[in-house]
């Protein structure tokens, strides 16, 4: 062919330097941009096999040859794909932003529906030029006749075309790194971002470093491959050894068979896995596949509970796996890593536009070559199609939960404890989870019994009353004179609920006695879940086992006013605070002196404050003010109340109050201090 010098066919003379700086975000993507082509080209040229316009070599190999040269600071890409002619790589390289992906699809739509070419842009060569100065391509196309091309490209608006010397069908890029991008002529930061990125590419890929000293392997004879280069044939004689038979005599054994070996030049190691767990159909996986791939893809060696396995054709084509790794204590991060695949080829991690934000607290990958990316492929055009995946993939992992739920309960109850986050965080965000969840929300009970929601309700509704009492009802006349009245709503169901039960254990105690049941939701996401149910169901409320005195907890008989009066001025005067909220009951359980209480209300509003730092701001302006409930039938209580001026009784009240105090949420220092040096007082006391 004539030597050829020309223009490329772009609008803007300053075209390169928006590819170097903004065409993608990391400029390392350059890798995965040519090797992605070099499997396109690959993938192209099977199918041509397979349609019948080509036939591929009996020796062929489907692969990408990455090479490093440190000293001459280059960086080559070959392929055994389809290569091109002058006037593909006229079109196709000097025409920016034409795709030969798109027309070659066009081209065969009727002839093939097996859609696995990975670039739809044209872009994607020219990312080159991020880290280049001057890149070169060598091409020979798979069509007869056809001549080699050689292309070179220094980086402006000009290059060059004539006939090369290539005689492999396929294309090699050369890429001359400029200055500040040598990084990437060293082998293992290379094999850093092809790991990053073309892990799962559907083609081996290899990596190698020019002029590298050759490595040898020796393997037995038996596994010689014809394509294996032999370097030297190795007979290794039987090894045997003296021993003492079960007769007492002396006699040689063979303890390694005589062998036959072969050293041969080392055989290279694909850095991909063209076959991913996830594009396996689930009945052909074990369950030691989806651990090791877990391990393998996460670099985490604890043991997932569960997985789902996405496998989907229509509407749409998407596969994946996801993990739900444990996250049972507030102290773990419960922060996931969903990345996601375009035909095998890595994108990114935790797209919001695809993942939905709660499932973004699993492990997993989702493959989806539908997907509508944008020219750098790192970001999600806007469409509508996007939030149809979303959808879908939210409702594929509800399915597995409430399925699990209905069918094998007892894996479900064992795994609640660490999915429970998820699944409540879950809630708060996707309605449309919410919905499909409502019914396979467990809740543990003081008894570690699991129940649903329904479970909970039926256990703390009331009965209605069977008889009313003449003064709380009103007769029929006077309702008539009252006129029409706003009908009262019903009355709201209490669930109880438990924060801690070390320092709780005091009214969990109480409420067994009284045959009372609570729930245990000591996670921090659990204040805000209680808030959405109640909002999602105004029949319920939720409070803490402190936040009120039930029925059940008091005695039949109400506390003497006079006493109530006079222990409320004691202890308000021991403990010098006016303010000092005080209720004297007769409580069921005579053990208990005293208890604190502090209304459902305040208690979220505390949580509020505290959750946005407003820890300067009075919790009294709010209501926010523990009541000291003092139990009327304990010795202690009647003595204070018998003894109102004993030098001893401002002591009893200060260690009642903390008691109380410490059952229901932990001392300040200074209120600790003074607590401990109190009760060593009064063990002195009882030494005298």
């Amino acid at each position: 062919m004539a030597e050829k010098h020309g223009s490329l066919s772009i609008n803007s003379e300053n075209i390169f330097p928006i590819i170097k700086k903004w065409l993608y975000s990391d400029h390392d993507i350059f890798a995965r941009e040519l090797i992605s082509n070099g499997c396109d080209a690959i993938t192209k040229l099977k199918k041509l096999d397979v349609m019948g316009e080509y036939t591929l070599p009996d020796d062929y190999k489907a692969e990408v040859q990455v090479i490093v040269n440190p000293e001459e600071k280059t960086l080559k890409f070959i392929d055994t794909g389809l290569g091109m002619t002058a006037d593909e790589v006229e079109e196709y390289i000097t025409q920016i932003a034409f795709s030969g992906a798109t027309e070659f699809l066009s081209k065969y739509k009727d002839k093939t529906t097996d859609d696995q070419i990975i670039g739809h842009f044209g872009l994607g060569f020219y990312s080159a030029f991020m880290v280049a100065d001057e890149v070169h391509i060598d091409t020979l196309s798979y069509k007869e006749g056809a001549a080699p091309v050689h292309w070179t490209c220094d980086g402006g608006t000009e290059y060059d075309m004539q006939e090369g010397n290539k005689t492999t069908v396929g294309t090699e890029i050369t890429l001359f790194l400029n200055d500040e991008s040598t990084e990437f002529s060293n082998e293992y930061r290379m094999r850093e971002i092809i790991e990053k990125y073309c892990s799962f590419m559907p083609v081996n890929i290899y990596l190698s470093k020019e002029n590298a000293p050759q490595e040898y392997e020796t393997i037995d004879e038996a596994e010689l491959r014809d394509d294996d280069v032999i370097v030297e044939r190795i007979h290794e004689e039987a090894k045997t050894e003296e021993k003492e038979n079960d007769k007492g005599e002396k006699e040689v054994v063979e303890v390694s068979p005589a062998k036959d070996k072969v050293k041969i030049n080392k055989r290279p190691v694909s850095l991909s896995d063209p076959e991913p767990l996830w594009m396996k159909h689930p009945n052909s996986c074990t369950d030691e596949e989806y651990k090791e791939f877990y391990r393998k893809v996460f670099m985490d060696y604890k043991e997932p509970l569960f997985w789902i396995h996405l496998n989907m054709d229509y509407p749409f084509n998407l596969k994946g796996i996801l993990y739900f790794p444990k996250i049972n204590t507030e102290y773990d991060s419960i922060e996931g890593t969903i990345k996601l695949y375009n035909n095998q080829v890595f994108i990114a991690d935790n797209i919001k536009e695809v993942i939905p934000e709660f499932l973004l607290l699993l492990k997993g990958v989702i493959d989806c070559p539908d997907l509508p990316l944008n020219v750098s492929r790192s970001a999600l055009q806007n469409d509508g199609f996007v939030k149809k995946i979303s959808e879908y993939i939210t409702k594929k992992v509800a399915d597995k939960l409430t399925g699990m739920c209905k069918t094998d309960r007892e894996s479900y109850e064992k795994y609640w404890d660490d999915i429970s986050p998820f699944i409540k965080y879950g809630c708060i965000k996707d309605s449309k989870f919410s919905d499909k969840m409502n019914d396979y929300i467990l809740f543990k009970n003081i008894d570690g019994k699991y129940l649903t929601l329904k479970d909970c309700i039926e256990e703390n509704r009331k009965p209605e009353a069977e008889t009313k009492t003449e003064e709380t009802v009103e007769s029929t006349e006077e309702k008539k004179e009252d006129g029409a009245k706003d009908e009262k709503e019903p009355e709201k169901t209490t669930i109880f609920y438990v924060t801690d039960e070390v320092q709780q254990s005091q009214y969990i105690n109480m409420f067994r006695e009284a045959k009372k049941d609570a729930v245990i939701l000591k996670h921090n996401i659990d204040s805000a879940f209680i808030s959405h149910l109640e909002q999602k169901d105004q029949t319920i409320q939720f409070k803490r086992i402190d936040a009120d005195l039930t029925e059940e907890l008091r005695g039949e008989e109400a506390a003497d006013e006079e006493t109530s009066k006079t222990l409320t001025e004691v202890f308000r005067g021991a403990l010098k605070n006016d303010k000092l909220e005080v209720k004297v009951e007769n409580l069921k359980n005579e053990k208990v002196a005293a208890m604190m209480t502090l209304s459902e209300e305040s208690r979220r509003m505390q949580d509020m404050m505290k959750m946005y730092n407003m820890y300067g701001m009075d919790p009294s302006m709010f209501g926010g003010q523990e009541t000291l409930v003092l139990n009327a039938k304990h010795p202690l209580v009647q003595f204070v109340a018998d003894n109102k001026d004993s030098e001893k009784t401002p002591v009893i009240c200060e260690e009642l109050y903390d008691l109380a105090m410490l059952s229901h949420k932990q001392l300040s220092p200074e209120e600790m201090t003074r607590f401990v040096q109190r009760s060593n007082e009064i063990l002195l006391m009882l030494t005298k």
